[in-house]
């Protein structure tokens, strides 16, 4: 069994005002940048792109980070991730501040933690 962290990227980008609307795919870049060095206790991170910041990582694997771009709505692979994760005996922590997507996730097993959570880790 393995511990997965899925980052709502969209979600953990806008946590902070520091610009990041102006330059979406510059904002997932650096969060994926910092997740590649970042001291987390899960063995693997999923880290889910939508919108114009998928232009700025790559889908696929680096090292322990995995990107996926969700092909419509981020919430909806953030739920396919999670579920598939749980299928598989893994335990899921998902980073989101999105409630709607909190209680959905409860009905697959993860647990989850705000945006602050994983920032003060970066």
């Amino acid at each position: 069994m393995s511990t997965v962290l899925i980052v709502d990227g969209a979600n953990v980008v806008g946590a902070r005002p520091d610009g990041w609307w102006k330059d979406r795919a510059g904002a997932a870049r650096r969060l994926h940048e910092q997740l590649l060095v970042a001291d987390v206790p899960q063995d693997v991170v999923v880290l889910v792109l939508e919108g114009g910041a998928k232009a700025g990582v790559r889908p696929g694997r680096d090292a322990h980070v995995r990107t996926v771009h969700a092909p419509k709505d981020g919430d909806s692979t953030i739920l396919a991730e999670a579920r598939t994760a749980g299928e598989r005996g893994d335990r899921v922590t998902v980073v989101t501040a999105d409630r709607a997507l909190d209680a959905r996730l409860a009905g697959v097993g993860a647990t989850t933690v705000g945006p602050t959570w994983l920032l003060d880790l970066l």
